[in-house]
């Protein structure tokens, strides 16, 4: 009996845990964030790209970029990267903006554009769009790269 108990504070405690940190997440991100953090599109690592980069922010977040083309098309794009939530959420909605467009394009897109898809980042976030972009624009040189941006 006391077990169950214990067991079941434990569960309380665990949930209420949780309801503290998704209140906090929903004050912090727009629903679009939670979104594509937690439910990332073209996550993974692509085999044998047409064009890959590899990019370690300021912060320490590293973000991948493989693209397949087709001609000077992106044919499709998968990231990866060990870094948070917007970071996650950044790589997500970035190669799925660029899909289907020309590389020429794809290079035009900035981090304004990507920040804006996704309904706003916090400040201190916005870096994270800037590294998805900086390796997505390494990447569409054709070339398997390895880098690291200076951000402010």
């Amino acid at each position: 009996m006391a077990e169950r108990r214990g067991q079941a504070s434990f569960e309380h405690m665990v949930a209420e845990l949780q309801r503290l940190i998704d209140e906090e997440e929903r004050a912090l991100y727009s629903a679009k964030v939670l979104e594509e953090a937690r439910s990332p599109h073209n996550l993974g690592r692509m085999e044998e790209p047409d064009a890959y980069a590899i990019v370690q922010g300021w912060c320490g977040d590293t973000m991948e970029i493989y693209l397949r083309l087709n001609g000077a098309r992106i044919e499709s794009a998968t990231f990866m990267t060990d870094g948070c939530g917007p970071s996650v959420a950044c790589g997500s909605m970035l190669t799925r903006m660029v899909q289907g467009l020309t590389l020429d394009e794809g290079s035009k897109v900035p981090a304004e554009d990507l920040v804006s898809a996704l309904d706003g980042l916090p400040e201190e976030s916005t870096h994270c769009a800037e590294l998805a972009v900086d390796t997505l624009q390494k990447a569409m040189t054709g070339r398997r790269q390895e880098g690291s941006i200076d951000q402010e």
